[in-house]
């Protein structure tokens, strides 16, 4: 370790427990300690909370939150967001259901030096780093870092691979263990030269998630005439995600993948309509058009809704603003199943046993592979093969036909999940024990 670095890393570990051992102040008093005095309680720094704009991205945090909760009673954990922007809302919802979570913000160079007082702390207070689920090992970085100032493990938890060029694969290598969510990860990973004592699948940890809003839930339901087992969600998307109309990201706009949206948005929505109608007409379900990212608002309601027959529409909801993690789990946990074109809405009914068919294109991560390596083959569909979206409406009809036998193959993807997880964190438990 550089001596410069041992010397502040020394310093800070004094004052960092003594900062833990008070309640303390950060942006609009979010970071609160609950840790016993004189008494050397685990403390995971959880690098999670990727973007704020997906209740996907959100969900991971609580996800992995209510893991360490389940398998590791007693831990502090402390949640580093890695999205600068943490709307009041979002903190509420994680308060609520944990209300000891500590929340730091800031910045890591490369030599270690934080950007906030609260960060530096948390750093020095850590036993451990634990890299959350998500598109790639975004932070990288941080956590490599971590492991050369503290000189304390690293491991990350349900990640796909190769995304955005991300330059991770040496730092993978230097974890206690990685868990990639999908099993195309997996693979390319390992022909790669990724090499942690631990490398293996792992389902991404939103398949833990117990975050609810009923109360809200029930009571757009209730607005909208939607009855509990009666009705099925149905989420649009882009082939390329529009990040430049995300309103806190300021992203300039992309011509090219704006063009690929509009030249495929048939392709990728006609088969959704086509389903709706087919369930209206056959069945006794109505269908809730929702989102899960806030940029799909506008085509749930010009690629879905208004491209529908009329007498389809009175049996439709759409859905005409965003909304949070908690009321939607809250929603979807009502609903006899849902379909489209996104991944972690379809995750978040697995986790509550409801039923949930999943579509994908070459423009999209491998992410959507872990349907089948969680046994869910039959529900996910390439739209890039004319086959498989001539199987796909035929598929959805039968998931809101015999509600009986989906609902018991969503709760056996649950189990299946459930018992990975359970695995893992035996693992996050080793790495993670105080030295």
């Amino acid at each position: 370790m550089d001596r410069r670095i041992f010397i502040r890393l020394s310093a800070l570990s004094a004052t960092g427990m003594l900062l833990f051992k008070r309640a303390y102040s950060f942006s609009h008093e979010r970071a609160v300690d609950v840790q016993a005095p004189g008494k050397k309680t685990r403390h995971i720094l959880l690098r999670s909370g990727w973007q704020t704009e997906n209740i996907g991205d959100i969900g991971h945090t609580p996800a992995m939150l209510a893991l360490i909760e389940k398998y590791l009673p007693g831990t502090a954990a402390t949640f580093w967001p890695w999205y600068s922007h943490l709307p009041d809302e979002e903190v509420e919802m994680l308060k609520k259901r944990f209300p000891a979570v500590r929340i730091v913000q800031g910045t890591l160079s490369s030599d270690g030096k934080a950007s906030t007082p609260e960060l530096q702390a948390a750093i020095a207070s850590a036993d451990f780093f634990l890299h959350n689920s998500g598109p790639a090992t975004i932070a990288w970085e941080n956590a490599a870092t971590f492991k050369k100032i503290t000189g304390k493990p690293f491991g990350v938890f349900g990640v796909t691979y190769g995304l955005y060029g991300t330059p991770e694969t040496a730092t993978l290598s230097e974890a206690a263990f990685v868990y990639f969510r999908d099993s195309v990860s997996l693979k390319k990973a390992q022909d790669a030269g990724v090499r942690p004592p631990v490398v293996k699948f792992m389902p991404d940890a939103v398949f833990s998630i117990d975050v609810t809003n009923d109360e809200k839930a029930l009571t757009f339901l209730k607005a909208n005439a939607l009855e509990e087992g009666n009705f099925l969600c149905c989420i649009p998307h882009h082939r390329y995600t529009p990040v430049w109309l995300h309103k806190a990201k300021n992203k300039p706009f992309d011509a090219v993948r704006h063009a690929r949206n509009e030249e495929m948005k048939e392709n990728d929505h006609k088969p959704l309509r086509d389903a709706i109608i087919e369930v209206v007409r056959k069945t006794n379900h109505k269908i809730l058009i929702c989102n899960e990212d806030e940029t799909e608002q506008l085509p749930g309601k010009e690629w879905l809704y208004d491209k529908l027959p009329e007498d389809v529409k009175p049996k439709v909801v759409w859905l005409d603003r965003h909304w949070l993690t908690d009321e939607a789990i809250s929603v979807y946990k009502r609903s006899a199943g849902l379909f489209g074109n996104e991944m972690h809405s379809p995750i978040m009914c697995i986790a509550h046993g409801i039923p949930a068919i999943v579509c994908r294109w070459e423009e999209q991560s491998s992410k959507g592979y872990m349907w089948q390596d969680i046994g869910l083959k039959e529900w996910l569909f390439n739209f890039d093969n004319a086959d498989e979206i001539k199987r796909f409406v035929p598929a959805v009809l039968k998931m809101a036909v015999d509600t009986k036998a989906a609902k018991q193959k969503a709760e056996e993807a649950q189990k299946r999940t459930a018992m990975l997880h359970k695995e893992a964190m035996k693992e996050v438990e080793k790495a993670s024990r105080p030295v």
